[in-house]
């Protein structure tokens, strides 16, 4: 299990009370929404297994989901549709995800750790943290309710678009997607601004490069 920073700990005493840790899912896929979610962890919670999301088995990260909501101040979830990341960019997409979930919180943050190192549009303090998720109880806190979130509304559009195969891949670009992108194009929910080109002028999918 991982070795948490006393991070939460150290803002405390410098005076900060509502501390707000911040993660995403959903930058790299071809398709679906990018989701975001913010957590306010009572000062002394107990969430035991309490890993980044990305470590975890589903069904460890719904059993934490509910877990983390009761040893939680507040919560938020922003989803972030593809259309606006083909508007705006997935960066953009993702700071707005981080502002919503913010603005939703109550009590309100008064500072926020926030996962990896991009800069952001927030209106309180902020920290960054390459791998936050790994390194700080409230950001992996905040990154399993968006993984459980988002898989969630993919299980969902696996209904609707079945031959794609999101139930088992999200949405990323594994090799079943990027067959199942060149024998039926796109669908609905595809991110038109991601690079998919190749598959329009008939070229080779796979691998995708970005």
């Amino acid at each position: 299990m991982p070795s948490f920073l006393p991070f939460e700990k150290q803002l405390r005493a410098q005076g900060y009370k509502f501390i707000a840790g911040i993660d995403e899912v959903g930058r790299g896929p071809l398709a679906g929404p990018v989701v975001s979610a913010a957590v306010i962890l009572k000062e002394k919670n107990r969430i035991p297994g309490l890993n980044d999301s990305k470590l975890l088995t589903a069904k460890k990260r719904q059993k934490l989901f509910n877990i983390i909501l009761e040893n939680a101040l507040d919560y938020a979830i922003a989803i972030i549709p593809h259309s606006i990341i083909d508007k705006y960019n997935i960066l953009n997409a993702t700071r707005m995800a981080h502002d919503l979930c913010l603005g939703s919180l109550t009590p309100h943050a008064e500072i926020a750790l926030i996962d990896g190192c991009d800069k952001q549009i927030i209106d309180i303090p902020f920290i960054n943290i390459i791998k936050g998720d790994r390194k700080i109880r409230s950001i992996a806190a905040a990154s399993i309710l968006a993984k459980v979130t988002r898989d969630a509304l993919m299980r969902h559009y696996h209904k609707e678009f079945p031959e794609y195969g999101f139930d088992q891949h999200s949405g990323y670009a594994t090799r079943l997607h990027c067959q199942n992108l060149e024998k039926y194009g796109f669908c609905e929910i595809h991110r038109r601004s991601f690079k998919l080109k190749q598959l329009q002028k008939n070229q080779t999918l796979w691998p995708l490069k970005f």
